[in-house]
């Protein structure tokens, strides 16, 4: 059950710190954190049965991934501020300022038909703020680059967090601090699993409803009444917590079976979120060739600390 909370609180961060550096990098620091942590605990908690000569520089692969992910977000939002700062003399020049956001279109006044209203090219200034207005969570300070601190901060305490689940979970299925009475047999994976997730869904609740009459961030208040009538993309929330839930069984079964370091592996998330950050929401489009380079060699970096830690797995007796 203790598990399920710091899972439920990770999540809720990650959303948060989304807003400040994006998908990409916090995917990625997060994840790293979670298997250099996470990993070095559970190879002990599991009497070390996966291969510390193969885990471990495994482990230092994703500790350098997280060091590359930050320099990753410093350079994009260099670039980034390049751009706008380009944009705003570009507007000045031409007679332009004040330009009027609206969901994709800017317009010195489109009541009367005048200004631009061209959807706005990929990698622009005005595709990076047309980009977060559309957020749910509005932290300009990602576009802008500033708050970066607060953004990381809540970055790495996710980071801990998810660090923490995993280990939690052996602890309920293995027993090693022996605190069941001789001749109780230990919680089985499916068993444990319940209860995660049922501790994990009732923090969720709890932190959600507290957030919307008590948000942070300053974003607007809601309510529990609006929350229900809502359900603008709740069908991709529920297919998200249906993913996550699998996820997490398999990691856990993956775990009880060859060693739950290894299972760790099962954060190649990262991975798949960058290509996610790239893709559909621009995150890197038309960035300097430094940034190109950094996020290449981020992945790259990935890829194999995934591929060292699958290697490491051993065999539960």
């Amino acid at each position: 059950m203790a598990g399920g909370v710091v899972l439920s609180i990770g999540n809720l961060s990650t959303q948060y710190a989304w807003a400040f550096v994006g998908l990409s990098v916090v995917e990625v620091i997060s994840s790293s954190m979670t298997v250099v942590i996470g990993t070095t605990l559970n190879y002990f908690l599991d009497d070390k049965i996966n291969k510390a000569e193969i885990l471990f520089p495994g482990v230092g692969c994703f500790l350098i991934a997280v060091c590359i992910g930050s320099a990753v977000h410093s350079s994009n939002t260099a670039d980034n501020k390049a751009k706008l700062n380009d944009h705003k003399d570009a507007a000045k020049d031409t007679n332009l300022s004040p330009l009027k956001e609206t969901s994709g279109v800017y317009s010195k006044d489109l009541e009367d038909g005048s200004g631009f209203t061209n959807k706005a090219k990929a990698g622009t200034a005005v595709f990076l703020i047309e980009l977060e207005n559309r957020r749910s969570i509005k932290a300009y300070a990602y576009v802008f680059g500033k708050s970066t601190f607060i953004g990381l901060s809540i970055t790495f305490f996710a980071g801990v967090c998810f660090s923490l689940f995993s280990p939690a979970f052996n602890l309920a299925t293995n027993d090693q601090w022996h605190t069941l009475k001789k001749g109780v047999p230990n919680l089985s994976v499916y068993t444990a699993f319940f209860y995660f997730s049922v501790s994990c869904f009732v923090v969720g609740i709890i932190l959600n409803i507290t957030f919307l009459y008590y948000p942070v961030l300053n974003l607007p208040k809601s309510s529990l009444k609006a929350y229900l009538r809502d359900w603008d993309g709740r069908g991709w929330a529920l297919l998200a917590g249906l993913l996550c839930g699998f996820g997490n069984g398999l990691q856990f079964m993956g775990g009880q079976a060859a060693g739950y370091a290894a299972a760790d592996a099962v954060q190649a998330l990262p991975l798949v979120s960058t290509f996610w950050g790239i893709f559909l929401f621009g995150e890197y489009r038309k960035s300097s060739r430094r940034t190109y380079i950094l996020l290449g060699g981020m992945l790259l970096m990935f890829i194999v600390a995934v591929a060292v830690l699958i290697a490491s797995a051993g065999h539960r007796k």
